[in-house]
């Protein structure tokens, strides 16, 4: 017999959403939580990107934290393969998937089973050393210009995380980085429900600096100090997570505290409007009513789909509307 679709519970950070799904786990049972967060992933890094406890992940299940130590790079290919090979051991127990994050591309990843390229750390490593360089970033972008004009033409000139990895791949494959798939810009038919948390940046922008406070109250200085102590360090990608930055910052290089916790605050509220951007553009997610009962609506959502006869997973191909939006009307 078929199994309910998998659920997923999107936002943008410090909306709620691991609360939330939390709160929801504990009231049904069947439920077992599957993190989409790139920087969960790494041991130690808890307090800063606000981790289940060990208490809350010994009454609900948890799955994909705590995957490698912050020394090693972590691809969202390797979470993909994990992300499926987890759901398929849910599935199997007779349980419900519910994703529950804030890393976009890692749940389209998932969601929509991208086809992803490999890796050439050579390659990366050089051009993040000529990124480094003045003008660097700039001179990269015209070069991805020139070799694909396509994937040019999807993100910012700015965007250095996203101008290296086009430029990795096209470089090390030897094809165009835009022609892995048809692009992030196609949402797909998916049986996977999705449910998002508005945002609202007066309101958020109060719980990021509330929360970032609490952060540092919970000791997450000492964890930064600690981790920077470390034989192996952090990795590269571990370096540029949400607060660690700005922590290793003033640990390392004397930044005056006040100043690499305002930077910290400021550098995670545009982050938070980019998970907005991001999320917002995707017309199969149903989106929580921000004054209504969220646990009510959210529990209402799962089990009008606990029966595969009820969940839908044919897509409007117009709009690109899909399950989430089925159910809502």
């Amino acid at each position: 017999m078929p199994r309910p679709s998998p659920v997923a519970l999107v936002g943008p950070t410090a909306s709620g959403k691991s609360t939330l799904a939390l709160a929801l786990a504990r009231l049904r049972p069947e439920a077992e939580l599957v993190s989409v967060d790139s920087m969960a992933v790494y041991r130690g890094m808890d307090i800063g990107t606000a981790k289940p406890s060990a208490a809350e992940r010994a009454m609900v299940p948890y799955h994909l934290v705590d995957m490698v130590d912050p020394d090693e790079q972590f691809s969202v290919r390797q979470f993909q393969a994990a992300a499926h090979r987890v759901m398929a051991e849910v599935d199997t127990r007779h349980h419900r998937a519910l994703l529950v994050g804030g890393t976009g591309l890692y749940l389209r990843a998932v969601v929509d089973d991208l086809e992803l390229p490999g890796r050439w750390p050579q390659i990366a490593a050089d051009l993040e050393d000529e990124a480094d360089g003045p003008g660097g970033l700039g001179t990269l972008f015209v070069r991805l210009l020139d070799l694909d004009p396509t994937a040019a033409g999807r993100m910012e000139s700015g965007n250095r995380r996203r101008v290296i990895r086009a430029l990795e791949v096209t470089l090390g494959s030897g094809r165009p980085f835009s022609s892995f798939g048809p692009g992030l810009e196609v949402y797909p038919p998916t049986p996977v429900i999705l449910v998002g948390i508005r945002f609202d940046p007066a309101v958020h922008d109060a719980l990021i600096e509330r929360r970032f406070e609490a952060l540092l109250d919970a000791g997450f200085l000492d964890e930064v100090r600690a981790l920077a102590a470390r034989p192996g360090g952090l990795s590269r990608t571990a370096r540029q997570a949400l607060g660690y930055r700005e922590l290793l910052a003033h640990i390392e290089d004397a930044v005056p505290l006040d100043e690499a916790v305002t930077a910290a605050i400021s550098r995670t509220r545009a982050f938070a409007r980019r998970q907005w951007s991001w999320f917002k553009r995707d017309p199969r997610i149903h989106w929580l009513e921000p004054d209504a009962d969220l646990l009510a609506e959210l529990i209402g959502l799962w089990d009008a789909t606990s029966s595969p006869d009820d969940a839908t997973t044919s897509h409007d191909s117009d709009t690109g509307a899909g399950a989430a939006v089925a159910v809502r009307d």
